[in-house]
């Protein structure tokens, strides 16, 4: 695996951001109720936020930064970089990040980019951006996010009950009195199809076959420009990476699990989530869930489950040292040892068809 350590730079805040849209399992179309019950059971997901078609994940990335510098009053002037990953952008091209630097107003002295990364996003996004501000100094946003659910088809019952859609915005900037954050990362392509949208990229363009939806195994509806997940494998993968990954930061960072106040893993489903806390042996008191009430916000899970638990509340007013860590599409992981707060961590902010941009 990859290692990395960055210095002198801190968190000074995480806002998230959500459709206003509550969805129950039992409001799927094409899952009755006693096996929506029970898939509820299973991943541990009671209710999640839908994006109507009108709302992208740019448009929650936006609700959520626009909070999170009011909360700091950030000038837009004072922003050097901006990086915006999801892997349901706006466009093909450009980057969703220039629309969105120009909604928030930012200077042409701001860069900005976006990453195609999923359910480790949010980890490499900070070693990218606390990477990058070694060298560009001043205050940067990371903003991941995905709507999912415009992805998904609402027959398949592999998917369907499992994925939320979600924004975050993460400021960061440059403190002298920073500790350091301590990163692992790595990758195997080998996992790309195990997780997957097969068509509608330059592989396979889309055409008048790819779209349409046909019964697939387990009596699953989905076109090939629906998102496909072989849950098998990526259990089998995640249990293979986790632990590793989190015996390979805590050396890292030279503690133990018990040097640690709060563990926060990419929200994918409670089943697997429990189950490696008990291998990993991290005490259920330091263990963040946060997937009854949003589901599987993929980019977004780890900041959402941040600023929609305990975690909320202590973060404003102290400090916790955390490991973050992310694992999945691509295949990929990434984990972080960093400290955290006091700082700007405000109530989630829930958004309706009105925080949709104007159409380019």
């Amino acid at each position: 695996m990859a290692k990395g350590e960055t210095a002198g730079i801190r968190i000074a805040g995480i806002a998230s951001a959500v459709p206003a849209q509550v969805n129950g399992l039992e409001n799927l179309e094409f899952i009755p109720p006693e096996q929506a019950l029970k898939i509820s059971e299973n991943v541990g997901v009671r209710t999640r936020r839908i994006a109507p078609p009108s709302i992208c994940a740019s448009d929650l990335c936006y609700a959520a930064a626009a909070r999170l510098m009011r909360e700091l009053d950030w000038a837009p002037g004072e922003i050097t970089g901006l990086i915006f990953i999801t892997q349901t952008p706006d466009y093909v091209l450009p980057a969703t990040s220039h629309a969105l630097h120009a909604r928030l107003g930012l200077p042409v002295s701001c860069y900005a980019f976006d990453i195609n990364l999923g359910c480790s996003g949010f980890v490499y996004g900070l070693w990218i951006a606390t990477s990058l501000m070694q060298n560009v100094k001043g205050k940067t946003l990371l903003l991941v996010g995905d709507t999912s659910s415009h992805i998904i088809s609402p027959r398949d019952q592999s998917v369907a009950p499992l994925f939320g859609d979600a924004g975050s915005a993460t400021a960061l900037e440059p403190s002298a009195d920073a500790a350091p954050m301590y990163f692992e990362l790595g990758a195997d392509g080998s996992g790309v199809k195990s997780l997957i949208v097969p068509a509608g990229g330059g592989r396979r363009p889309s055409d008048a076959s790819t779209g349409v939806r046909t019964l697939r195994e387990g009596q699953n509806f989905r076109s090939d420009e629906d998102l496909f997940m072989d849950g098998a494998e990526v259990f089998t993968f995640s249990l293979q990476r986790v632990p590793g990954l989190v015996k390979a930061i805590l050396g890292s960072a030279g503690c133990g699990i018990d040097g640690i106040d709060s563990v926060v893993f990419h929200q994918a489903n409670r089943f697997m989530l429990e189950y490696l806390a008990k291998r990993i042996k991290i005490p259920p008191e330091k263990f963040a869930l946060a997937l009854e009430n949003f589901g599987n916000t993929s980019s977004a899970s780890i900041p959402m489950a941040i600023t929609t638990t305990a975690l909320r509340e202590r973060l404003q007013n102290s400090t916790a040292r955390l490991l973050l860590a992310g694992f999945g599409v691509g295949f990929s992981w990434a984990a972080t040892v960093l400290q955290c707060g006091p700082g700007a961590f405000p109530e989630l902010v829930e958004c309706d068809e009105s925080i949709a941009a104007t159409v380019a």
